[in-house]
């Protein structure tokens, strides 16, 4: 089980995630300080509050954070389209060039396609 393990460890892929999942984790850091240091305070002019986050609506006993959810929700699309443009650019720059198509190699259909018509060029 431990060389199993050690296999899996050793694979690239596990080491590739681990590297994602970090940077990964201090990205997020960085969209959340943009969201709330930035975009909040400029969303906040216009709808006339300068913190998204404090928005709650209370009924009955109840507190809907629905502010928190939108800085949430923001989050999320910021991240989302950065992570589109970075895939979108891998995809750009890994993307195989394409090869030199050689001629195909004719097959026997085609061979006998050529027949048919010399025939038919014959008999007419």
């Amino acid at each position: 089980m431990l060389k199993e393990f050690k296999q899996f460890i050793e694979r690239g892929n596990v080491i590739d995630l681990a590297v994602g999942v970090i940077i990964g984790g201090a990205f997020t850091n960085i969209v959340n300080s943009l969201v709330s240091n930035l975009i909040n305070p400029l969303i906040g002019l216009f709808i006339g509050r300068i913190d998204l986050s404090n928005l709650v609506l209370k009924v009955g006993g109840a507190t809907f954070k629905y502010g928190a959810f939108i800085n949430t929700g923001i989050n999320f699309l910021i991240i989302a389209f950065i992570v589109f443009l970075l895939v979108k650019a891998v995809n750009k720059v890994t993307r195989p060039k394409p090869a030199e198509q050689k001629p195909a190699q004719p097959t026997s259909e085609d061979y006998l396609k050529q027949i048919r018509d010399l025939l038919q060029a014959r008999n007419n």
